[in-house]
């Protein structure tokens, strides 16, 4: 039996034809991969310590990019454009460490909704008055220029998903590449600039530390929520906007990370840090939002990854699986880059100061990159969607098991009650 045939016959049971198209779909993927294989294939590597499943090698391995890819390929094949525009604030400027620290916490609590929370008030309680107003004067600062971040994405989400639909511009031929890359370079531009202005704010409150107050901080273990006593808010928050709390929240958090952390912690990124335009994070943190104690199973990218791809005939199935091997060089370069930046924002930590020019000049390749990985998702999306039966984008629905989509637009986890329509056609050919 093969993948088409299994998936022509979903007239049986839904759960019986999943698990075969799975049996099938993957198994030729799998053998390939290293590492142990299991049920949950990416995550397969249970019971390992949370630090030994969640390295730089695992983020950027073509078994890790796959689980993303078919992922977000589900999330956007089954979406609307309110639902690809959701963006968690803190995959903006994260070269802090943070990320990595929610990863490998050994309570394997990162992912519940109170774990920045937990870590940004044990920070604020160390920190004086003076150098919580650093923070608060930052965030300030960087409010109106984070909401353009997020604005500036909506065009190319919204071009992506009329490349999807059939509904592009009159008189285009298709996405440009050269467009795209240009637009994410200019995107990155502006997060390299919040990045930059975030470890220089934070080094000069490392420098400006008592020895009572690192050995405070020195208690909170890096990886270690358990060390974190559960505190009340430290700054009242009437004092803010809704946006000012968010990033002043973010920057406690992330201080903490970076001043306990490492090059290493700053330099890791999760697999679903790129290409973040299709949908993926809606779906996952949808069933979070609001849900004080809520854990984002971490599986669920594997596990939907997997079904969606037992999904697809052999040929539609190639299209997705064969974009992780030119990843490859990609992701290199994208990780030779934030070492770079993270080495120039690491000075501010010892008392130096980073090379501006330096930053901003591999901020806008890095963005080059990002919109190139961008750009081969949303073309292959689009072909893959094109052949689809009527058949498979029903069984597409129901994996996906969430029928919640946005009356409005997301600036990145607000909910914006409006009519938007974006101009696309600068991102075509014509």
């Amino acid at each position: 039996m093969t993948v088409s045939t299994t998936v022509a016959s979903l007239r049986r049971p839904f759960a019986l034809t999943l698990a075969l198209a799975l049996a099938l779909a993957f198994s030729a993927f799998a053998q390939k991969q290293p590492g142990p294989q299991g049920p949950r294939g990416p995550i397969a590597k249970a019971r390992q310590s949370p630090a030994e499943n969640y390295t730089i090698e695992q983020s950027v391995s073509e078994q890790a990019q796959l689980s993303t890819i078919a992922f977000s390929a589900l999330a956007f094949m089954t979406g609307t454009f309110g639902a690809d525009t959701f963006l968690p604030p803190g995959k903006v400027a994260d070269y802090f460490g943070f990320q990595y620290m929610r990863d490998v916490d050994v309570r394997e609590a990162g992912h519940n909704m109170m774990f920045l929370t937990n870590i940004a008030n044990n920070t604020l309680a160390i920190l004086d008055d003076s150098q919580k107003a650093l923070l608060l004067a930052l965030a300030k600062e960087q409010e109106p220029r984070y909401a353009e971040l997020a604005k500036k994405r909506l065009p190319l989400i919204k071009a992506f998903r009329e490349n999807l639909e059939g509904n592009a511009p009159k008189g285009v031929t298709g996405l440009s590449q050269a467009a795209v890359e240009s637009w994410v370079s200019d995107l990155f531009a502006l997060d390299g600039g919040l990045a930059l202005e975030r470890a220089q704010t934070y080094g000069a409150i490392a420098d400006s530390l008592v020895p009572a107050q690192k050995a405070a901080i020195a208690t909170l273990k890096f990886g270690d929520s358990s060390t974190w006593p559960e505190l009340p808010d430290q700054v009242d928050k009437r004092t803010m906007t809704h946006g000012q709390d968010v990033l002043f929240q973010t920057y406690a958090s992330e201080f903490f990370s970076w001043y306990a952390g490492s090059e290493t912690a700053d330099v890791y990124f999760c697999p679903e840090r790129h290409g973040t335009y299709f949908g993926g994070f809606y779906m996952k943190d949808y069933p979070a939002m609001g849900q004080r104690d809520y854990f984002i199973p971490t599986a669920l990218t594997g596990d939907s990854g997997q079904a969606f791809i037992g999904l697809l005939t052999p040929a539609q199935a190639e299209r997705i699986t064969s974009m992780t091997t030119q990843l490859q060089p990609i992701l290199e370069g994208i990780l030779e880059i934030r070492r770079s930046i993270s080495k120039e924002f690491r000075r501010c930590l010892n008392g130096g100061s980073p090379d501006e020019e330096l930053v901003m000049a591999l901020s806008k390749k890095y963005g080059e990159l990002d919109g190139r990985i961008s750009y081969l998702m949303a073309d292959r999306f689009a072909a893959v969607y094109k052949t689809l039966s009527s058949a498979q984008k029903a069984a597409m629905v129901e994996l996906r098991n969430q029928d919640v989509f946005p009356d409005g637009y997301y600036l990145y986890a607000d909910l914006v009650r409006e009519p938007l329509a974006p101009e696309t056609a600068p991102l075509f050919s014509k």
